[in-house]
């Protein structure tokens, strides 16, 4: 994992005519460390507010197992004056959440936080108990098969859940496994705001699917009989209502081919389904592609062209006609007038 904290500039203000705008720290970041990083430190932008506004830091740590969570959200905010705040939504034994909010205008760059050590405080190690769980923090998704880990003294049940973060230049989510003292879906204690950050939880596993996620666009030859494989190394973690798709297009004029496909997150309210049509048969040019929708984790995992070839129908040697054509498959710019040419099937052209 990247040591590298991102912080991202989202855009900057001016101030009306005549009126002192506030200066203000900017940044935001979000990602999933190793305990044995902490503290981190990072370099904000700056920004300037609009008239009235204040300068605020939201800074949210969520700990499980071996990793640590980091929600962090600098810049301006129309709230009023709080002092710095550290709140301890849900402490251990297991998962653990922690936040820091602080509003001020009293001086510019006021909300001067440049590193997580106001919240992290390293803690002896816990008691094992007698229950293993999955631990996992990602914004990518934990697969079936997460390492088990011994949970602390104290802690009765797994937790599996989904937070969603919005808000304050963050668009995130946090997918959370770890051990909890109590049952339920109640990570947060109901807690649904902290600073401009909206946190919402879910653990309805089937509502938050981890799909591969890729895409590719080749050229060859003899791509419609001779299968080509490749490999998916992301996933992304798909909203409510998504399912996993991967989609395979097939063009072949016979000397050339392109093969596109494509893995991720459906539309919303996509249906379970596998499907291969053939848009352009033969003689002459093929045009096929292969749908595929599936609603269980990295079900999308087709890795190979051979999904689609086997589907098609046999192709025999066309009998050649007497119209010469030009052949050419070009999807990111045009076909030239000196493209090959190949006698075409029967009396098939396509100009």
């Amino acid at each position: 994992m990247s040591p590298v904290l991102l912080l991202a500039l989202l855009g900057v203000t001016f101030p009306l005519p005549g009126v002192q705008a506030l200066l203000c720290q900017f940044g935001t970041g979000y990602d999933v460390w190793n305990v044995s990083q902490l503290p981190l430190h990072w370099t904000p932008k700056e920004i300037s507010c609009d008239s009235g506004f204040g300068c605020q830091d939201t800074m949210v740590l969520i700990e499980s197992g071996p990793q640590v969570g980091f929600v962090l959200s600098k810049g301006c905010t129309e709230a009023k004056d709080q002092e710095p705040r550290v709140t301890e939504h849900r402490m251990g034994p297991g998962l653990s959440v922690l936040s820091y909010t602080y509003v001020c205008r009293h001086k510019d760059f006021c909300n001067n936080l440049v590193t997580t050590a106001p919240l992290w405080t390293p803690q002896p190690p816990a008691d094992p108990g007698s229950l293993r769980c999955p631990v996992c923090l990602s914004t990518e998704g934990c697969p079936e098969g997460t390492t088990e880990e011994m949970c602390p003294k104290g802690t009765t049940h797994c937790y599996n859940g989904l937070l969603r973060l919005r808000g304050g230049g963050i668009f995130s989510n946090l997918r959370v496994q770890g051990c909890m003292p109590q049952p339920g879906c109640n990570l947060l204690n109901g807690t649904q705001e902290i600073g401009p950050v909206r946190m919402t939880e879910n653990c309805n596993t089937k509502d938050f699917l981890t799909c591969h996620r890729g895409n590719s666009l080749q050229k060859g030859d003899n791509l419609a009989q001779v299968p080509i494989g490749w490999t998916v190394s992301n996933t992304v973690m798909c909203e409510a209502g998504q399912v996993c798709q991967e989609t395979l297009l097939l063009i072949d004029v016979g000397r050339k081919s392109t093969l596109v496909w494509s893995k991720g997150c459906s539309a919303v309210g996509a249906q379970n389904s596998q499907k291969t049509s053939i848009h352009s048969a033969p003689p002459g040019v093929l045009v096929a592609s292969y749908a595929h929708f599936c609603s269980s984790d990295l079900c999308n995992g087709a890795s190979s062209s051979s999904v689609l070839l086997n589907s098609l129908p046999p192709q025999g040697a066309p009998e050649p006609g007497d119209q010469q054509c030009l052949t050419c498959v070009q999807p990111l710019g045009t076909c030239s007038s000196d493209s090959p040419v190949k006698t075409c099937p029967g009396h098939h052209s396509l100009l």
